[in-house]
């Protein structure tokens, strides 16, 4: 077994969620702009992609932008273990295992929370994950799969797997409905339970507990963080990304950010233009992640405008147009020069 990273509850202290779609390279690039304490997670690579794709592209890491965790869906214990290897070798800090996502796409391929029903599967997959790397094994789950949303039903999974050695637990405080329910549902009609994900942490005090699910404010987290380990945001910190700025003061107690919208524009701008050179139909997805850094500000839509009119995608670069869309908003919102 290989000998696993002595584990810290610091480092899960604010993370941002593994979002499908969303937290790609570029996106986790203008996160640590923005916050250079925050733990920041892929979206969800499914194992047999790694093993038949293009595992250079899934894997798509940046030095310098950690600390990064590799989030991985499948049900094939020598499968993930090869993944978690590989993405040990690529630089990441923590393999994490999706136990929560409740898809079509990943429930007839047997993971996602579909795992939470075969509690032992789960156990399996992680024992064989941790033998194959010395960074950190987790697992993110929800509190519950259909009718199975007592608190025994999620003891008894967390059990398993902390037996099988797993001691860091990502709780995304909502039951899933694997039917009846879009994803999008998923993560707003099951109730909030985070009492349920509390007793966990009590039960299981030897573990780090990290909550997920409905966390909009650091207001909130800072209460959270008074009976779980870490705290855990998704959509609200990509759709209000300027958040992520003040998470090293309020959270970690760093010095308050003296970054500014400007510098970080000029910052984007310039990367913008690098993943162009790079890869030319990257540079729009690249600059999308910035949509939410207006938000709230006169002029917001005009930004969110520019960044996606097709007229100016044909006549000028990446790094330019995101320049030329902040320069119309920024009269219009009163910010610095």
């Amino acid at each position: 077994m290989a000998l696993q990273t002595e584990l810290k509850p610091e480092d899960w202290r604010f993370c941002v969620a593994p979002m499908i779609d969303w937290t790609d390279e570029w996106c986790r690039h203008f996160h640590r702009l923005l916050s250079k304490r925050a733990r920041l997670y892929t979206e969800m690579i499914a194992s047999p992609a790694l093993v038949h794709g293009n595992r250079a592209r899934l894997l798509g890491y940046e030095k310098g932008v950690n600390p990064v965790a590799l989030q991985l869906g499948g049900s094939n214990p020598a499968e993930l273990a090869q993944c978690a290897k590989w993405g040990e070798e690529a630089g990441f800090d923590e393999i994490n295992l999706n136990c929560g996502c409740p898809s079509p796409r990943v429930q007839s391929g047997d993971f996602g929370v579909v795992l939470m029903l075969s509690p032992q599967k789960v156990a399996d997959c992680l024992k064989a994950m941790q033998d194959s790397v010395s960074v950190p094994v987790t697992v993110k789950h929800r509190i519950g799969v259909d009718d199975q949303t007592s608190y025994g039903f999620v003891r008894d999974f967390v059990g398993t797997v902390h037996e099988a050695g797993t001691r860091v637990f990502i709780v995304h405080a909502r039951a899933a409905w694997l039917k009846g329910l879009s994803p999008k549902e998923n993560r707003d009609i099951p109730p909030l339970n985070r009492e349920l994900a509390a007793q966990l942490k009590a039960d299981f005090p030897d573990s780090i507990f990290v909550v997920n699910g409905g966390i909009k404010t650091l207001s909130e987290c800072q209460t959270e963080l008074g009976r779980f380990d870490g705290v855990m945001l998704g959509r609200e910190a990509y759709n209000n990304p300027w958040l992520l700025t003040e998470v090293d003061h309020a959270l970690y107690g760093d010095p308050e950010s003296t970054l500014t919208r400007d510098e970080v524009v000029e910052q984007m701008a310039d990367y913008v233009d690098l993943v162009q050179e790079r890869e030319p139909l990257a540079a729009r997805t690249a600059v999308n992640h910035l949509m939410g850094l207006a938000l709230g500000l006169p002029g917001a839509r005009h930004w969110r405008r520019l960044l996606t009119d097709p007229a100016l995608w044909k006549t000028k670069k990446a790094g330019e147009i995101v320049r030329l869309a902040w320069k119309e908003v920024k009269p219009e919102a009163g910010m610095e020069d």
